[in-house]
């Protein structure tokens, strides 16, 4: 535990930590009090916090003035007392106490077991994040297929296992979606003090980053760990083929094709990386400009200029506010309708004294880190569950779904203000987080402003400069930006990849129906990893970051095994696979994301949930701890090093 004990960077005064504990998060500063101090009275009344709904940080704990005070008081003492030495009363709570911690702080019940995560979260014991060396046989190399959150994440883990690789990307800088995503108003739209690695703190100046500090962020992590020396930009995997126990990947690069071979093959390409364009009739024949916003003009001006926006998911309600002041006319034409969530800290800043205490107290910082995942990640979780009782299904899933309902509908109507005749264009007739949540940063606002336009059908077909509309509805654009998405349930779909007896992954999945046992390995693929693959992204909200940490765990832990036992190659057996992704569509069916009443980038063509997991973060951190061998047939070479027998 020794990252927890104050070791700090910076110097810690008496004065510097008084400014900084005046205005900083009362729910965080209890955690470290009982940490630090060994008291548990500060678990009980009259400290325990009391939490508002929203997702805002609750500063004050709900607290009355004197006790928030007291705390502050007792914390800044514990704090300074450990800076000149004192150690933590309580180095490693045990997982039942972490729990009671987290859910005093939060002010409700926190889920039974959570308190091993939280173990997870702040580095304690057996739970720490603490990668080592492998015993790596020689020859032994992987190739790492994409440069974006997951392959920087999975070429530190395989450098710290002492396992060489290389890194391919198709663009020239590192980053993947926050590299080709730069429109106006693109961010995050979970904390970035929580959407980051575990193992790579970042003093950052806002709750919530916007995609230029996102994507330096990335970059920065990958530089510092020496990732580029391992890379090789603008190179794009066109296919990969299992070949005499070696994958063999052609690439397309500005000199032509090159070939590489690995015994392990990681993609890390994820799920929003291939633009989603609308089948529109002529769309080539726009007279004016017209663009995705994966592939943002940044020389273009749009200032004065008649300008439509097709789409209203969360690029759209992003790009929409961050540019209605400059254009001359904007119309938005949005098919479907989205759910928003009040967003109090849009663009706020961290305050410097508290962007101060995160950096000098390890203990703070990854308490708030705590206090986030739970809110962002898992809270929610529960009350996404159908209940078959429940006498309004169309509207609604359960009571506190219905409960959401009614505060997000009052929330719209009260930002809509005069213009209530919007209300009937922009309210989902579907339950909350149907679709993921979008996080309103102005966007209703934006929709009664004099210069915008919302139009509820589909864009048909173009001639010329005009927009021609299902209903039949005629509009001007000199610009037209397609904020429609990506083929997210197309996975691995921009790489042909090709297993064992020549079958191709696009052939077994089907097309848009991919599966894959823990997200991450496939029968008929060997030595085949899939980062952030099938059913790992987050629909319930949270950071993706998370299980991107969860699947390159599980990954070092199956190959962590290969190379003790002496096995050359695994392939998840297909019983076991199967059995998983009947549990993933079983989970899947009894929540909202498979609701009739509205359709999402998470369904395949048929139906099915593709793109995002059924499962708590919680939970999926702990099937992924230690990946259980019975579950692959492994291979290992006999001593003619010929033929590969299979262990039973």
């Amino acid at each position: 535990m020794s990252h927890i004990q104050l070791a700090p960077k910076l110097a810690i005064t008496p004065e510097r930590l008084a400014e900084a504990i005046s205005i900083a998060n009362i729910p965080t500063l209890l955690m470290v009090l009982v940490q630090m101090t060994g008291e548990l009275h500060w678990l009980e009344q009259p400290y325990r916090p009391i939490r508002p709904g929203g997702l805002e940080d609750n500063d004050s704990g709900g607290l009355p003035e004197q006790i928030q005070q007291e705390i502050r008081t007792a914390a800044q003492q514990a704090i300074f007392k450990c800076s000149q030495g004192k150690p933590l009363a309580l180095p490693e709570p045990e997982p039942k106490l972490l729990t009671q911690m987290l859910e005093t702080a939060m002010d409700e019940p926190v889920s039974e077991n959570y308190g091993e995560n939280i173990a997870a979260g702040i580095g304690i014991g057996a739970f720490a994040y603490n990668p080592k060396p492998l015993n790596v046989p020689t020859g032994i190399r992987a190739l790492i297929v994409g440069g974006g959150v997951s392959g920087i994440c999975t070429a530190i883990r395989l450098q710290k296992a002492g396992i060489p690789f290389t890194l391919i990307e198709k663009n020239p800088k590192f980053t993947g979606t926050w590299y080709e995503n730069a429109y106006p108003g693109c961010g995050v739209d979970t904390p970035n003090h929580l959407y980051s690695f575990s193992f790579a703190a970042h003093d950052w100046q806002h709750y919530f980053a916007l995609q230029e500090d996102i994507f330096s962020y990335f970059e920065g992590v990958a530089l510092k760990y020496g990732i580029d020396q391992h890379t090789r930009f603008n190179t794009r995997a066109i296919e990969a083929r299992w070949d005499n126990s070696k994958w063999r990947v052609d690439t397309e690069t500005t000199d032509g094709i090159k070939s590489y071979e690995a015994e392990i093959l990681i993609t890390g390409v994820g799920i929003l990386n291939t633009p989603l364009v609308p089948p529109i009739d002529r769309l080539d024949s726009f007279a004016g400009t017209c663009f995705h916003t994966a592939h943002w003009q940044q020389d273009i001006d749009l200032t004065g200029k008649r300008v439509t926006v097709v789409g209203n998911g969360a690029t759209a309600m992003q790009i929409v506010p961050a540019i209605a002041d400059k254009v001359g006319h904007l119309t938005v034409v949005a098919r479907s309708r989205q759910w928003a969530a009040p967003f109090p800290q849009f663009r706020k800043k961290v305050p410097e004294p508290v962007r101060w205490l995160l950096q000098a107290v390890p203990l703070y910082r990854l308490w708030y880190r705590q206090t986030l995942a739970w809110t962002f990640n898992d809270r929610i979780h529960s009350t996404l569950q159908i209940d078959p009782d429940w006498q309004h299904p169309n509207r609604s899933l359960n009571a506190i779904n219905d409960s959401h309902r009614r505060q997000f509908t009052k929330y719209v109507k009260a930002e809509l203000g005069e213009r209530q005749d919007l209300l009937d264009k922009v309210l989902p007739d579907y339950p909350p987080f149907g679709k993921r949540m979008l996080l309103d940063n102005g966007w209703y606002r934006t929709l009664t402003r004099d210069n915008v336009s919302l139009i509820t059908d589909r864009l048909q077909r173009v001639n010329g400069n005009q927009l021609i509309c299902a209903n039949g509805e005629k509009h001007q654009a000199d610009v037209l930006i397609l904020a429609t998405g990506f083929q997210a349930s197309a996975v691995l779909s921009s790489i042909n990849i090709i297993g064992r007896n020549g079958r191709a992954i696009s052939e077994l999945w089907n097309g848009d129906d991919a599966r894959a046992y823990m997200g991450s390995t496939v029968p008929g693929f060997p030595n085949l990893f899939t980062i952030l693959g099938p059913n790992v992204g987050l629909g319930h909200g949270g950071s993706v970051v998370s299980n991107v940490e969860n699947q390159v765990n599980y990954v070092m832990s199956v190959l962590e095994q290969m190379f003790n036992q002496q096995v050359t190659e695994i392939e998840v057996k297909q019983h076991v696979h199967d059995r998983y992704n009947e549990a993933v569509d079983a989970a899947h069916a009894k929540m909202v994301f498979t609701h009739k009443g509205m359709d999402n980038w998470y369904r395949n063509s048929r139906g099915r949930v593709v793109a995002i997991s059924p499962w708590r973060t919680d939970d999926f951190w702990r099937m992924t701890r230690k990946a259980d061998m019975n579950d692959f047939h492994c291979y290992y070479k006999t001593t003619d090093f010929n033929l590969n027998k299979a262990i039973a």
